[in-house]
């Protein structure tokens, strides 16, 4: 069974090959680490791990580079304010995002490139793309791309040269008169003392700092080569980014960028865009503090086929959250079955349709009925005695199997306590050794207010759910 993805640029499913035959080569756009990441990023980032599980579930070998935005307006903008280093400023999201993917039972990828450590390659592009004519300098020496020598610009997100709108390639801060054509994108930022402050890179062009588009163009052609096989990110990156890294990279190396384009839809909450100020913006972080776990949320993400828009709700996790509980019980009680096999007969047409269903362009929706399905014939089997021991521990086989990709099924009962109501036991451990009798009670009130008790012992103290 060959897995079928559908390809943003050609508009139609294809099947997902690796061009040397040996190794998947994936880029996904990652975070920009000026500020905790949101559940929006998370939706993208889920479906990304669920691809990269799917082609390993289908026999392929990956090779991933998912990059670290440490270089762009946010991340300058907050180091000055704060009037520390680039790298002080946005090492502890850095470290944050990781403890989130961990959370969410995401894998680790083979690369996670920073910017900073790629400037070198980054300058190497820009002056190939001056030698070759596609890039020039503006009066205040800053360098761009000239679109009108990429003829095929457009083609991922099917626009035409003559209908970008003014400054479309999404250069927020270029000055119109800089540029000779109003949708050409920026290459390499020169030094402007008053909105960079003290930081900037040597050039060959002078002080300044990459754009943001030739920063994962770089990354991604080193660490992976000129062709990528599949290239993934929301939506909301195809165009100007996804374009702008077809074209100056096509430009650079003379090479195809990109075989297979995957865009994942947008998240929305209460079927409005997220935003902080009408207070529906969520961090992995905050939705912990509710109570959730990091496999509740990561059930909700995935659960909705990407290339439809999610709508999440509390609701839903709720929903989320008693699946779980659904499948968790049927895994105690499978896991509880004695006696002879009975000749449950369900379980090869589950997998088929379960296979079936991933290989249709990650079709998560019928996957899961195929789940459920099964769950249902199970407990109908257990009830009427019909399900032996063997029957019993080759489902809990199956099920082990599917979770390679799904990564949520929970096959062990062992909970998992949101990090930061485990840093808060640990520090009423702390406040109790030093006999601060209020500071622990305070600590207790807020880890029971988020819907958990604290079980005291001789071992010492642990946090189970409500």
């Amino acid at each position: 069974m060959k897995l079928h993805l559908y390809n943003t640029e050609t508009r139609q499913k294809e099947v997902v090959e690796p061009a040397d035959k040996k190794t998947v080569r994936l880029y996904t756009c990652g975070p920009t680490i000026y500020d905790f990441a949101h559940i929006g990023n998370f939706r993208t980032y889920v479906v990304e791990d669920l691809l990269r599980r799917s082609l390993q579930f289908f026999g392929m070998r990956i090779e991933q580079a998912m990059n670290l935005t440490d270089i762009d307006d946010k991340t300058i903008r907050g180091a000055l304010a704060k009037k520390i280093p680039l790298n002080d400023y946005t090492e502890p999201y850095r470290v944050a995002f990781f403890e989130d993917i961990e959370m969410l039972g995401i894998q680790k990828v083979e690369h996670y490139p920073a910017a900073t450590a790629y400037i070198p390659q980054m300058i190497e592009m820009i002056e190939t793309l001056l030698k070759k004519g596609f890039a020039y300098r503006s009066p205040n020496g800053s360098i761009y791309f000239s679109i009108r020598h990429f003829p095929k610009y457009g083609r991922l997100s099917h626009l035409k040269l003559d209908e970008l709108k003014v400054n479309a390639s999404g250069d927020n801060e270029a000055d119109e008169y800089e540029k000779e054509q109003l949708s050409d994108f920026v290459l390499w930022k020169a030094h402007d003392p008053e909105r960079d402050g003290n930081l900037f890179w040597e050039s060959p062009f002078g002080p300044g700092r990459p754009g943001w588009h030739i920063e994962c163009s770089a990354m991604a052609m080193d660490l992976l080569g000129h062709t990528i096989d599949i290239h993934c990110g929301g939506v909301d990156n195809m165009f100007p980014h996804h374009e702008n890294e077809i074209a100056q990279s096509e430009c650079c190396s003379g090479h195809v960028f990109v075989r297979h384009w995957l865009h994942v839809e947008h998240l929305l909450v209460d079927h409005k865009k997220m935003s902080k100020s009408l207070g529906n913006f969520y961090t992995l972080r905050d939705l912990m503090k509710r109570g959730y776990t990091g496999l509740e949320v990561r059930y909700m993400l995935l659960s909705t086929h990407y290339r439809t828009q999610l709508n999440f709700t509390i609701a839903g996790l709720d929903g989320a959250r008693a699946a779980l509980h659904r499948i968790g019980d049927l895994i105690d009680r499978l896991k509880g079955i004695e006696g002879p096999s009975q000749g449950f007969s369900h379980l090869d047409l589950a997998d088929q349709k379960f296979r079936t269903a991933l290989a249709d362009d990650l079709n998560i929706s019928v996957a899961l009925a195929a789940l459920f399905d099964l769950i249902r014939e199970l407990n109908t089997a257990a009830d009427e005695k019909r399900l032996g021991k063997e029957d019993a521990q080759k489902a809990l086989a199956l099920f082990q199997q599917w979770d390679e990709v799904l990564a949520v099924l929970p096959l062990s009962r062992t909970e998992q306590i949101p990090p930061h109501l485990q840093s808060l036991l640990e520090q009423r451990t702390q406040a109790r050794r030093e006999k601060n009798w209020r500071l622990s009670d305070q600590i207790r009130d807020e880890i029971l207010a988020a819907g958990y008790l604290i079980e005291d012992s001789p071992t010492g103290a642990r946090i189970k759910r409500k």
